[in-house]
């Protein structure tokens, strides 16, 4: 089994860029992924990438050249990013391979998402009722979290202000102001709990890693961030996931609590080692619920956390340093890529004045989607 390190990482940065295909977004992260790590296009030996909504990750070789790799697609909703790192990870660590790419991209049109039920193996009546705009149900689940464990509106707030600030930090980050908690708890309500400041929104976006073993990186003198597990997991019996269409009376665990309980055991490492995360925020109550779910805190001491700003930069374990999907917005396909990409600028100690204090040595990025996929990585320096 080889060692696998991240060598490169490359971003087009969040938001909208017009005139630029989402493809076109992933050329350029792809070339400063590899000028990051000191390689040319031709040294490349494999690829994964992928995308929702934007085209066929493979084809940006008419644009970096036809040097004959295996370039699989990859498409797999909110894990397309994680799930094609996995994939590259266990690439090189077969031994077959010492250099290769997991690149993801989107570029989502204005509007919130729109899923078809059948493309989900749903009913119609699904559809008819309003479920599949998953507004409704990040909020119904919430309600129903924040009733049975004490979570409050200032809560929720708390999560949504921390995002700004941080995303006003990041170069790469979409929503670059920040945004008072007043204002948050205030504005327009889109599903009760959640207004709009509450929620991510689609975007476009591009982000490629370049991985190699750990002999490949000191060949290359680049600095040294092991990927320690990769992981992507579904739903078990019993879960109540994105476009679940009824809720088990016997309920089971969660795709989450699976992933990252399976990383946590291959990267040899507990929650407690964690120096810095990403989590994903489709909505503030998924950071809320997802900081239980991947093992970092009990049900309902996120109210706790969150009032002493333990999950600031300057707290005990900040929690979405570049503003996470709140500021960055979601282009599905780029998106659990951006957490390992920013677990990497903040591990080099490159982040700037988002930077987190103590030379962070361990670092943590968890996405997830419908219709219950979630993947986790775990980075140490």
């Amino acid at each position: 089994m080889s060692d696998v390190c991240i060598i490169g990482i490359g971003i087009h940065r969040f938001g909208r860029t017009e005139g630029l295909s989402g493809l076109d977004m992933g050329v350029k992260a792809i070339r400063s992924a590899l000028a990051d790590a000191g390689v040319d296009w031709p040294q490349i030996q494999f690829a994964f990438g992928g995308s929702d909504a934007s085209g066929n990750a493979d084809t940006m070789v008419g644009q970096l050249g036809a040097t004959g790799i295996p370039f699989i697609n990859v498409k797999n909703g909110c894990a397309t990013g994680g799930s094609s790192l996995a994939c590259a990870v266990n690439a090189i660590r077969s031994g077959e391979y010492e250099l290769g790419l997991a690149v993801g991209f989107d570029k989502h049109p204005r509007g919130a998402f729109d899923p078809r039920p059948a493309d989900w193996n749903l009913p119609e009546w699904y559809g008819a009722a309003g479920f599949m705009l998953t507004t409704q149900f990040f909020a119904m689940k919430l309600t129903r979290y924040m009733a049975d464990h004490g979570i409050s509106r200032e809560t929720l707030g708390r999560v949504a202000q921390k995002s700004f600030t941080n995303g006003a930090l990041a170069e790469h980050a979409w929503r670059r102001e920040p945004v008072d908690l007043d204002t948050i708890l205030n504005a327009p309500m889109v599903s009760d709990p959640l207004t709009k400041y509450m929620f991510c929104s689609p975007a476009e976006g591009a982000v490629a890693l370049v991985l190699g073993t750990e002999a490949k990186a000191r060949q290359l003198g680049v600095p040294i961030v092991g990927l320690q597990a990769a992981v992507m997991r579904t739903r078990p019996p019993g879960s109540f996931e994105v476009f679940a269409p009824s809720i088990d009376i016997e309920r089971g665990g969660s795709a989450t609590r699976i992933a990252s309980r399976d990383a946590f055991e291959k990267a040899g490492v507990g929650p407690e080692d964690i120096d810095v995360a990403q989590i994903q925020d489709t909505e503030v109550g998924a950071e809320i619920m997802h900081m239980a779910e991947n093992g970092f805190c009990a049900d309902g001491d996120q109210e706790q956390w969150l009032a002493e700003g333990r999950t600031t930069l300057g707290g005990s374990l900040p929690i979405n340093t570049d503003g996470g999907c709140i500021a960055c917005g979601e282009p599905i396909g780029a998106s659990g890529l951006r957490q390992v990409y920013e677990n990497v600028v903040q591990l080099r100690g490159a982040a700037g004045a988002r930077q987190v204090a103590g030379a962070p040595k361990t670092a943590y990025g968890h996405v997830y989607g419908a219709p219950g996929v979630s993947a986790v990585t775990i980075l140490t320096r």
